[in-house]
């Protein structure tokens, strides 16, 4: 049986208020050729996936704040052209489970393009760790692109970091505050999350490696989705809070991907030399007393930057430095190492 969130009317209907206007639920019943009852639980189904949607006697139903539907013409055309040259298929889907695992089932493209993938919602969205990725329905942008190395490059686990620059590229410029990376796959401002950042590899050995980029992108976070996200365990803000229109969600997210697409490219011809200066200069965690979690046991000490290929950087309690190639960074205020 379909789920609310995979329903082609609750799509129809978001599309209808993305507006901001108020809409009846007799004129939405009426132009879809369903029971206004039929309405009622996609609107239901809709606040379930976090929509909020005000509903006025007379007045029918708007969304709180009004937003823009994604969709793959509008995203082409607000590409540069040199990355929209190299896209093979772009496409935006309502509901699945993951865009990653999607694009990562897919067979690859061919050597120099592209596949994109947007989805205004996520069953099982995912970061790090096997962690859940919190994103309401027209509250955040949910995105992949998948493309093939024919040689996986010496530096690929920097990959992750530069993708994080080219986020950096796309959103810097519209904000009101500065923004920050997070080792290894954060985008963050005043130490609260913005975005985060997964990279996912499918290869054989000697052979050419099908890369997925996963980018989530909070751009307007009603008060429950925040509280969830504070309740396991992240500070998080959205673009709105740092100045930004997020009105124009497919202007917003062609940035991003403009800047993901150009700079996959530069980075499988230069590795992660270009990116490198401008990562260390947006390094939140330099200089900071941090705790990296991972493998059997867990290391304290200060963040003391990324060396050529990304690796944390981290000074231990003898003074040593030792570099980190994965794990989750906790920082600690106060703490010494």
């Amino acid at each position: 049986m379909m789920s609310t969130a995979e329903s082609p009317l609750a799509q129809s209907v978001f599309a209808a208020l993305a507006d901001g206007r108020f809409h009846s639920g007799e004129s939405l019943a009426a132009t879809r050729q369903v029971t206004r009852s039929a309405v009622w639980k996609a609107i239901e189904s809709l606040r379930e996936l976090g929509v909020e949607i005000d509903a006025a006697t007379h007045r029918g139903y708007r969304l709180a704040q009004p937003t823009e539907a994604l969709d793959a013409a509008a995203l082409l055309a607000a590409l540069p052209a040199d990355a929209r040259e190299r896209v093979a298929a772009l496409d935006v889907v309502w509901s699945l489970e993951s865009t990653n695992a999607t694009l990562l089932a897919r067979p690859p493209p061919a050597p120099g393009r592209v596949q994109v993938l947007l989805a205004e919602h996520q069953s099982a969205g995912r970061g790090r760790r096997g962690r859940s990725w919190l994103a309401p329905v027209g509250g955040a942008i949910c995105l992949s692109v998948g493309a093939v190395f024919e040689t996986l490059p010496r530096d690929l686990p920097a990959l992750t970091l530069a993708v994080g620059v080219c986020l950096l590229r796309a959103l810097q410029p519209l904000c009101a505050q500065p923004l920050g990376l997070k080792w290894p796959n954060d985008l963050v401002s005043a130490g609260r999350k913005l975005g985060g950042i997964l990279i996912e590899l499918r290869a054989e050995a000697g052979g050419p490696g099908h890369v997925v980029i996963g980018a989530g992108l909070n751009l307007r976070l009603p008060e429950a989705a925040l509280a969830a996200v504070s309740a396991a365990g992240t500070a998080a803000t959205d673009l709105a809070a740092l100045g930004v229109a997020v009105d124009g969600r497919n202007r917003l997210a062609g940035r991003v991907l403009g800047e993901c697409i150009l700079g996959l490219r530069q980075f499988e011809r230069e590795g992660f030399r270009p990116f490198i200066d401008e990562w260390r200069a947006a390094d939140a965690l330099l200089d900071t007393p941090v705790r990296v979690l991972g493998g059997a046991s867990d290391t304290a000490g200060i963040a003391r930057g990324i060396d050529a290929f990304g690796a944390l950087q981290l000074q231990l309690a003898d003074g040593r430095l030792t570099a980190v190639v994965s794990g989750e960074v906790s920082v600690r205020p106060g703490e010494t190492a």
